[in-house]
C-alpha cells in the first residue's frame, strides 16, 4: 500500500502506562530529599505548565517549590543525587547492563499497545518511530525486548534537546522520508500525553512552515479510570487549548486515522 503518512510516538503514557514506574520514581524522589509526596494530580498541574518533559528536573523543581511553600531551611539536592535516587527507584540495578537484573519499578510497566498494532499501522500506509524523553536503555526495552520491533527509528534522551525543542522530532522525520520536508512531502504526526509534545509540534511548524505536522493529543493511561473522568476532560481540554488538532480517546484509534483529513 502507498504510504500516506508517518506518525511519531511518544512512549511514556502512550505506548507503555508509567503511573507506577516513572511517576511513581519520581514521587518516591521527592519524598527522600523533602519529606513530601506530590500526588498524580500535583504532576499532572506541573506536565501541563509545558517544560517538565525530563522528570529528574521535574523532581528537583517539586523539592525547590515545597521547600520554598512550607518554608523549610533544607539543603536542596545536587541534580545528580536527584538522578541517582531516581534511577535506584527505577532501573533498580544498573541501566548499562542486562535487564533480567533490573528489580526497579520499571518491571510494573504495563504495555498499552501490542507488535500487531504497529504491522496494523503499516499495512493501512502508515510508517511510525518514536520520539522520546526517556533514556535509551528504558526506551529500547520496552520497544525492542518487550514488543520486540526491529531496530525501530527512534529519538530518546540525549539523541537532541528536550521537548519541547522540535529539534529530535524534525531529524528523525528527516532521516525516515528524507531531508526535503516541505508542501511536497507526506503529513507528519505526532502522538503525545502532555503539553510538552503539543509545543514540540507547534515549535516544528515554526522550523518548517510549508510541511504539514500533526499535534494528536491523549490523556495518560491513569486518567481513563471511570473514577478520574471529570479530571481526564480537564487534561483533555489542555492538550485542546495547548494546540493538539485531534485527541484519542484510546491508542488505538490511531489505527484507521485519514492524517489528510485532520
Amino acid at each position: 500500500m502507498k504510504n500516506i503518512g508517518l506518525i511519531l510516538f511518544d512512549i511514556d503514557g502512550v505506548i507503555r502506562s508509567v503511573e507506577n514506574s516513572y511517576r511513581l520514581s519520581l514521587r518516591k524522589t521527592v519524598f527522600k530529599f523533602c519529606g513530601w509526596e506530590p500526588s498524580y494530580i500535583d504532576i499532572d498541574n506541573a506536565k501541563n505548565e509545558g517544560i517538565w518533559n525530563n522528570d529528574w528536573d521535574l523532581s528537583l523543581e517539586l523539592i525547590k517549590r515545597y521547600l520554598t511553600k512550607e518554608n523549610l531551611n533544607l539543603d536542596i539536592p545536587p541534580r545528580e543525587e536527584i538522578v541517582k535516587c531516581f534511577e535506584e527507584f527505577y532501573f533498580g540495578g544498573d541501566p548499562n547492563k542486562d535487564s533480567k537484573y533490573w528489580s526497579g519499578f520499571i518491571t510494573n510497566e504495563k504495555l498499552l499497545v501490542d507488535k500487531k498494532f504497529f504491522d496494523v499501522l503499516q499495512s493501512n500506509g502508515i510508517i511510525w518511530g518514536f520520539v522520546s524523553g526517556a533514556e535509551s536503555s528504558s526506551a529500547k526495552f520496552v520497544l525492542e525486548k518487550r514488543l520486540g520491533l526491529k531496530s525501530p527509528p527512534l529519538i530518546c534522551m540525549g539523541d537532541a534537546p528536550d521537548k519541547p525543542d522540535p529539534k529530535g522530532f524534525i531529524n528523525l522525520s528527516k532521516k525516515i522520508l528524507g531531508d526535503n520536508l516541505g508542501e511536497s512531502n507526506l503529513p507528519i504526526a505526532y502522538v503525545g500525553d502532555t503539553i510538552a509534545d503539543i509545543n514540540t509540534v507547534i515549535n516544528a511548524r515554526k522550523e518548517i512552515p510549508s510541511q504539514k505536522f500533526i499535534s494528536i493529543g491523549i490523556a495518560p493511561p491513569h486518567l481513563h479510570l471511570k473514577s478520574r473522568l471529570k479530571e481526564r476532560k480537564s487534561y483533555e481540554k489542555n492538550l485542546k487549548n495547548a494546540g493538539a488538532e485531534m485527541i484519542l480517546n484510546s491508542i488505538n484509534d490511531i489505527k484507521n486515522i485519514n492524517l489528510d483529513l485532520i
